[in-house]
């Protein structure tokens, strides 16, 4: 009988242990532990590299918009733009941006969900796709942005049309919103 109490002792006690491992990587995740996988994943360097390879699409636009319009700006236009906008990526407040990111972090993940993140990016495919993706992001970039500028270009111009025949069609119907004058 003593055996058969400690066998049920040992089964409960190895049980709860497996509960309460289960239960603790599904819990939610903590501030440190969004904390940790942001340390891991390097997000301020990150941010600033992605940053950076904006800063050089915008700064390619600029160019673009100074040769398209070069005749009717001024001569200084390209490096005052570029120099404006160098300053505000420069003091963007990123410690601030990371901070407000973490509710949702622990909205989404768990920490067990953190701790195998953390894990594969301290594997070394995860270390490599960290090294690699600023420069998959600037050539992604570089090589989508002919595409935005012809789509957003074509969707301006139909927006133009559309509101130029809602004009005209509007001044062809008499005004209903003019008081009605009785005689």
């Amino acid at each position: 009988m003593k055996r058969l109490l400690f066998v049920v002792g040992l089964v409960i006690v190895f049980s709860w242990t497996c509960i309460a491992q289960t239960n603790a990587d599904d819990s939610p995740a903590t501030k440190a532990d969004v904390e940790r996988y942001f340390q891991i994943v390097k997000s301020h360097d990150m941010m600033k590299k992605l940053m950076a390879s904006m800063s050089q699409s915008f700064h390619q636009i600029t160019h673009q918009q100074y040769l398209k319009h070069k005749d009717e700006l001024p001569a200084d236009y390209e490096s005052k733009m570029t120099a404006r906008m160098d300053e505000m990526f420069d003091n963007m407040p990123w410690d601030e941006m990371t901070q407000a990111m973490v509710p949702a972090y622990q909205k989404h993940f768990t920490k067990g969900d953190i701790d195998n993140l953390v894990a594969f990016y301290s594997s070394p495919t995860g270390e490599k796709l960290l090294r690699e993706l600023p420069s998959i992001m600037a050539e992604s970039m570089q090589d989508m942005m002919p595409i935005m500028t012809k789509y957003t270009d074509t969707v301006k111009q139909t927006l133009l049309k559309e509101t130029d025949v809602m004009i005209a069609q509007s001044k062809k119907q008499p005004n209903t919103n003019a008081p009605a004058t009785h005689n």
